[in-house]
């Protein structure tokens, strides 16, 4: 006989059956890792943002998910209008402010 032909004529592994229950749990479990350790944190933080974001004012220290950190000059319905320097201002939809830092003293730049 050769390789190939005792290799397919070789019993199935044994266990069969405890080996899909134990799969399952193993997937469960790398489940709830997931869950705590990256989706409930990922929705907490954005919870906070969605918060800090309705709650903010003019006058607060923004920053935006493309990295530009300006003063809030005006808040419309959907979009706020920051100043980055001096007389420069830049119109942002809420939804791309990522920090709202209104305990944070805003300098303006002479």
């Amino acid at each position: 006989m050769n390789l190939l032909t005792f290799l397919f004529m070789a019993p199935p592994a044994e266990g069969g059956s405890d080996s899909g229950f134990t799969s399952l749990i193993f997937m469960g479990a790398i489940f709830v890792v997931f869950y705590f350790f990256i989706i409930r944190p990922q929705s907490k933080r954005q919870k906070e943002i969605q918060q800090k974001v309705s709650e903010m004012k003019k006058g607060d220290k923004v920053v935006t998910s493309s990295g530009i950190i300006g003063i809030l000059n005006t808040i419309e319905d959907d979009s706020v209008l920051v100043e980055v320097g001096n007389n420069v201002k830049i119109r942002f939809l809420k939804t791309a402010i990522t920090d709202v830092n209104p305990n944070k003293p805003a300098k303006k730049e002479k």
